[in-house]
């Protein structure tokens, strides 16, 4: 590992700041180009999964058997990495060991197999745990005081790399693990990483979903009024989605033996979605996350994928919450065309990125996805969905171990320095 800055002294031509520059340069773009094979790999095996599941309904009654299998991996191979995303930021902010990199193998192979079988997940979870877990390794020839770098790069990258969202990638590394706050000292290296980690998927030969970019809106009163409130609406759908979602997961939890919970889940699962008769809410959800965009939806969809993803997760199946979240967003933006006088597309996308922001408490990253995803010029709609759901959802989220930098109104008292998991 000579190849590594630390080992070298600096050179006395180049001052700290260039130093620190070219030091991060090749760092962050080795956990780029980590963290963006990781998610070529990882997406092209998830769409060939999503093809197979969608050619074979009759899978859908394996899916408390492949609970089993994922309870029983984590729970003899993977008790320290069960967490997922809140050991990444325990980490980060109560530094303990490396994260043992058994966990990229754990939580892609359980990521695959829950939609695989048909459960209700995402994929941001896994591409962030890798992305963090591959940077990770590098972190034993580093000072001890950069390793929180090198995490939030891991995670900018892998969130980057597996939507094509190299500016929101990056901040959502600045952004998650402190909520109220946005910590500059892993600018350079989250922008560098998320960046350079995208070109390497794109790189790959893999592409993302394209989304419709969306039309200019004059800013009328009437269009700002419902704004105002589609983002409340946005914020109490996270704030109810996290909830759920965690209380499933404590319910769950009184199974003495782990590896049963996610049979227990997988089965109501597979009995709910028999009983709708459609597998329109497994797995991802894309298709219909594209269809809001299209036409005003019923208001059913929004609510059934939020109920089977909390499910699904609460019961301890592994992917992520932030492309349900998409769908649960953009469904429910879609839904609301019918008494707000806003375009169907715009709130859709509004929904899209103002439901994520609320849940995961991003609310600067999810606007500069928004403006990735579907232009700039409802750059001031999408804002108000994002800011307006950051404030309506609480002190609560999806990420248990995101730590209050600021609470975010003075009427909550101080809450600096808590975990969300302890509020």
């Amino acid at each position: 590992m000579a190849f590594l800055p630390r080992l070298a002294p600096r050179p006395a031509y180049l001052g700290p700041t260039a130093f620190f520059a070219l030091r991060w340069l090749l760092l962050a773009s080795l956990v780029g180009a980590l963290a963006g094979t990781a998610s070529a790999g990882f997406l092209v095996a998830l769409e060939r999964a999503t093809a197979w599941r969608a050619t074979h309904a009759w899978a859908l009654a394996l899916l408390p058997v492949g609970g089993l299998l994922v309870g029983l991996a984590y729970h003899y191979f993977g008790n320290r990495v069960v967490k997922g995303n809140n050991l990444v930021l325990d980490e980060i902010h109560r530094p303990s060991a490396t994260i043992p990199l058994r966990l990229v193998p754990l939580v892609l192979g359980g990521t695959l197999l829950t939609h695989l079988l048909g459960g209700s997940a995402g994929r941001e979870g896994t591409a962030v745990q890798m992305g963090a877990a591959l940077a990770d390794q590098l972190a034993r020839w580093l000072p001890r005081r950069e390793r929180r770098l090198l995490l939030v790069a891991g995670m900018s990258a892998g969130f980057a790399s597996v939507f094509g969202t190299p500016l929101a990638g990056a901040v959502f590394g600045l952004e998650v693990y402190l909520l109220g706050s946005v910590r500059y000292e892993a600018i350079l290296p989250s922008f560098l990483a998320a960046v350079v980690a995208d070109a390497v998927t794109r790189a790959w030969g893999v592409g993302h979903t394209t989304y419709p970019t969306l039309a200019a809106l004059p800013l009328t009163l009437p269009g700002l009024g419902s704004a105002l409130a589609a983002g409340a609406l946005f914020g109490l759908a996270a704030r109810g989605f996290a909830t759920l979602t965690h209380a499933i997961g404590k319910v769950f939890g009184r199974i003495a033996y782990p590896p049963l919970r996610p049979v227990v889940g997988g089965a109501l699962v597979a009995l709910a979605m028999w009983a709708l008769g459609t597998m329109r809410y497994a797995g991802l959800g894309v298709p219909v996350l594209v269809e809001a965009f299209q036409h005003q939806l019923g208001a059913q969809d929004f609510a059934l994928k939020l109920l089977l993803t909390a499910l699904t997760l609460g019961a301890g199946f592994k992917g992520g919450e932030v492309t349900p979240l998409f769908f649960i967003g953009a469904a429910l933006g879609s839904a609301l065309a019918g008494v707000l006088p806003l375009p169907v597309a715009l709130l859709a996308g509004m929904g899209f990125v103002g439901v994520f922001a609320g849940a995961a408490n991003t609310p600067l990253a999810c606007l500069l996805m928004g403006l990735e995803l579907f232009g700039v010029q409802a750059g001031v709609y999408l804002a108000l969905a994002c800011v307006v759901a950051y404030l309506f959802s609480g002190h609560t989220g999806i990420y248990g171990a995101q730590v209050v930098g600021q609470a975010k109104h003075p009427l909550f008292g101080r809450l600096g320095g808590r975990r969300l998991g302890e509020l």
